[in-house]
């Protein structure tokens, strides 16, 4: 079973949430009343307006729904005052307006898959509010022209879904885990087991609805190409709230085949496998990817790293067989672990339900595992990790309680794609990305324990991966990126650090736009792009 964050949460338990500070009735008064004013549509009190005042247990519940880290649902972190579940397009337009007039800062979230939670705390902001898009989630699926207009709060696993009600051989190249808000997945690219035969989600959007800071809802055309541009990949909320995406549609066969196999560290004698796919996958015909996830299991006693190599093939088993045969048959797969299926099935399968979960579950917006505490990070491999770096990288993984890295392969159409084509410029010449996890328990009095666990690993994986700039994914957020710049009082400097990892050169393009299209900074996070620093 592979997870969709894929490792095994272990540790869950229930929680409960308690504001940190008394709620400003007024306030939310004050924001009712400017909405009336600025929409036509009319809206429920009950169904869209959610704070701890009223009903904690009920605010709890709407916050916790698509939050998945724990870390920023405890009781230390920031709350909202209030959370405003928008119902129609106008709504969001006039949120803009009225909080812009009140002076409130605001969080949008689509689907809450946020690795450091800025969709819904905000340690730099009081009192904030959050605007939660969940109810924004209509499709529609044109197949007669190959796109689909998709609403920020659907999630992607209902995109696919209602893709495949209309056809059995057309898709979308989104995100392995289903339950991810799409509205904020395409705004960081948007990768997943497509990507070497399409590219990215990002790569394959044709037209988007946002509301700017001015509360005007624009399209493509009356956003210009450069506001175009920078949503698909330069990360969520510095330019606009996404309301909607139109996705081109892209063929895939009536069957694909999918595979797990796993092998633990004692299986794989000097690395070989796994030193052989380093070399392979990026190389591989397009329609395959391969990932592996590592995870820490118990072995007769004893820990031991397991690898599971888990693949989509675009096309069926006797085909795959006749390319692993040839490219990686270190990996010993067999026809028997190979499994024909449609391609809607396989993203259910590569998401990581059990098997004979059916398609239906991904209408429910679910993720396949509970939620947990963890932290991440992520790096690009250019070059194959030699053996003795592996030794030191199990070694260190071994020390870990619940830890789990990802390895994604690029190449193909990833390859193909100019760096500044779209904000994500993560291309030509990565072999593969890197995902770091560590998780732990509510019980666990000492997190920082596996915080610094993950930063050491992060530490010792530097000669490895990717450097001058040392590249990152900027939809896995990680907050410690520009924070060692101790000497230095200018948050534009330490901007630049992240900036220059998520985005390498088109960080510069980002700020440029950011400038241009939100001078006063209203769409602003811990880590949204900056305005140009004042000369003087």
């Amino acid at each position: 079973m592979i997870f969709c964050i894929s490792f095994l949460a272990l540790f869950f338990s229930s929680y409960t949430i308690t504001p940190t500070s008394s709620t400003s009735g007024s306030l939310q008064d004050d924001f009712i009343n400017c909405l009336h004013k600025n929409t036509n549509v009319d809206f429920s009190l009950e169904q869209t307006f959610f704070t701890p005042g009223k009903n904690v247990s009920v605010f709890n519940e709407v916050l916790e729904s698509t939050a998945q880290n724990l870390r920023f649902l405890a009781r230390s972190m920031p709350k909202p005052v209030f959370i405003f579940n928008p119902t129609d397009e106008s709504h969001v337009q006039a949120s803009i307006i009225c909080s812009k007039k009140l002076g409130v800062h605001i969080r949008v979230r689509s689907g809450g898959h946020d690795y450091e939670g800025l969709s819904y705390v905000s340690e730099i902001e009081k009192p904030f509010i959050v605007m939660d898009l969940s109810k924004l989630r209509k499709i529609n699926v044109n197949i007669r022209d190959n796109s689909a207009w998709v609403q920020a709060g659907a999630t992607v696993g209902e995109l696919y879904y209602r893709i495949a009600e209309k056809s059995k051989v057309h898709g979308f190249p989104a995100g392995l885990c289903t339950s991810l808000g799409i509205g904020g997945h395409i705004t960081g690219g948007a990768y997943g087991s497509m990507m070497r035969k399409y590219g990215l989600g990002g790569d394959n959007v044709i037209d988007a609805s946002i509301v700017d800071a001015k509360g005007k809802l624009l399209n493509r055309s009356s956003m210009g190409e450069d506001m175009f541009w920078a949503i698909r990949g330069g990360g969520g909320a510095s330019f606009g709230t996404i309301l909607a995406w139109k996705i081109k549609l892209v063929p895939v066969p009536k069957t694909v085949t999918v595979f797990t196999v796993t092998k633990t560290l004692e299986q794989d004698v000097g690395n070989k496998i796994l030193s052989k796919w380093q070399v392979v996958a990026d190389k591989l015909v397009e329609e395959l990817f391969i990932r592996v996830i590592f995870n820490v299991a118990e072995n007769n006693g004893s820990k031991t790293v397991t690898m599971s190599y888990n693949a989509l093939f675009l096309g069926n088993k006797g085909m795959l067989m006749k390319v692993m045969n040839k490219s990686f048959p270190e990996l010993g797969l067999t026809s028997s672990d190979c499994v024909q299926m449609s391609w809607i099935e396989s993203t259910v399968y590569i998401s990581g339900f059990p098997s004979e979960t059916p398609t239906s579950i991904l209408l429910q917006g679910k993720s396949p595992n509970p939620k947990i505490n963890f932290k991440a990070k992520s790096d690009f491999v250019k070059n194959p990790i030699p053996e003795s770096g592996l030794i030191g990288m199990f070694s260190k993984l071994l020390k870990e309680d619940s830890p789990s890295m990802i390895w994604s392969p690029y190449g193909g159409r990833m390859s193909e794609v100019p760096e500044s084509e779209i904000p994500f410029p993560h291309r030509k010449g990565v072999i593969f990305k890197i995902l770091y996890v560590t998780i732990w328990p509510n019980s666990d009095k000492r997190p920082s324990r596996h915080i610094n666990w993950i930063r050491d690993m992060y530490s010792y994986m530097m000669p490895y991966v990717s450097s001058n700039p040392r590249q990152s994914y900027v939809n896995y957020r990680d907050l410690d990126l520009g924070q060692n710049m101790k000497n230095t009082k200018s948050n534009f400097k330490k901007a630049q650090v992240w900036g220059t990892n998520y985005f390498k050169g088109n960080f510069d393009r980002l700020v440029r736009i950011k400038s241009k299209v939100d001078p006063d900074n209203f769409f602003r996070h811990e880590q949204s792009i900056p305005l140009l620093p004042v000369q003087g």
